[in-house]
């Protein structure tokens, strides 16, 4: 194993936890130019696949056909956090879909973020398959599915035509052969693949760069959906949280997974980095993505502070007083 240290945790000065992980990131000509810790096995994108997963519906007109907006359609790409204003977005986003709740195969789920938790349970509601946190992606999975004439049964099957669809468009953005993707099943029961880091930064400087793209209808589908991410960054998340943090600056497109694992690329500058924290935690992304972009003399100041904003450099005792630290120990300069 060639894990590299990212992150220290200090207590009254004493270290009291370290975050290791892996890095990649690769420049406009698609080399990689940074390696950490990487042994170059095949890695879970989680729900930072969920921009690919969007790809087909994006593909297809039933976007415009429902009168789907861009809220709406934003939620085909989020982890959503069941805010209320993603409650009412996917109401009103299956009340335009010929689709059924009891069609999702996601599991009933209470809002995700804690406040509308709380309310929504006072309130005396049930789980709803429909507030799921990859509820929105399902809605999708099934648009897509219409749209191309598929079947609803099994859409999240592996064998499924949608989900080879999606492994193909994949192994295309990421130049991976596909032979080698490995499939295994998400939380939310849909088919997720693993490909290299090195493969999952190349996918996503193309969501960045998709003149890079030689697909006309793919490269058609991502300059869409990487408009609706930026644009309707609070749905992709939510407030206080990184992809959300992230999307509001235009030059960046990021999504995060389970699991530790983080993409993110930049426009202007033609960089894409895919990370993985190996004890699966999102605690250190803000500390160190915000690491990162200093390291590159990234020029929007006002884009790291916000990231360092979600996450302080120190740590605090339940009475929120300050009892240690927090330490970005990533080099890749």
């Amino acid at each position: 194993m060639a894990y590299s240290e990212f992150l220290k945790e200090y207590r009254s000065g004493l270290m009291e936890n370290v975050h290791y992980g892996q890095m990649s990131a690769v420049n406009l000509i698609k080399e990689e130019f940074i390696s950490i810790g990487q042994d170059y096995d095949p890695v879970y994108f989680r729900s930072a696949a969920k921009p690919f997963q969007a790809i087909p519906i994006f593909m297809t007109d039933f976007i415009e056909k429902y009168e789907i907006t861009s809220t709406e359609s934003a939620l085909f790409l989020a982890s959503q956090r069941g805010e209320i204003y993603h409650q009412e977005a996917l109401v009103s986003l299956l009340g335009k879909i010929p689709v059924s709740e009891s069609d999702l195969i996601c599991a009933p789920s209470y809002p995700l973020n804690e406040e509308p938790k709380t309310v929504y349970i006072q309130q005396g509601h049930e789980k709803r398959k429909l507030f799921h946190n990859c509820a929105g992606k399902h809605l999708g999975f099934l648009t897509a599915c219409l749209a191309n004439g598929f079947d609803f049964e099994q859409y999240c099957h592996p064998d499924h035509p949608l989900q080879q669809m999606i492994k193909k468009y994949i192994a295309y953005l990421g130049e991976y052969d596909e032979s080698k993707i490995r499939t295994g099943i998400d939380g939310c029961g849909a088919p997720i693949f693993a490909i290299p880091l090195k493969n999952m930064a190349i996918a996503y400087l193309k969501l960045a760069r998709p003149e890079l793209i030689e697909d006309q209808k793919i490269r058609e589908a991502v300059v869409k959906l990487t408009a609706v991410m930026n644009q309707e960054n609070h749905i992709i998340a939510a407030q206080n949280f990184i992809c959300t943090a992230l999307l509001k600056d235009p030059n960046i497109v990021a999504k995060g997974g389970a699991q530790g694992v983080y993409c993110f690329a930049l426009r202007n500058e033609g960089l894409s980095f895919a990370l993985k924290i190996m004890n699966g935690s999102e605690s250190p992304w803000p500390n160190v993505i915000a690491s990162i972009l200093e390291q590159i003399q990234y020029k929007n100041q006002e884009t790291i502070e916000r990231i360092k904003a979600l996450s302080p450099s120190f740590v605090r005792n339940d009475a929120g007083y300050q009892v240690g630290e927090i330490v970005s120990t990533i080099k890749i300069i």
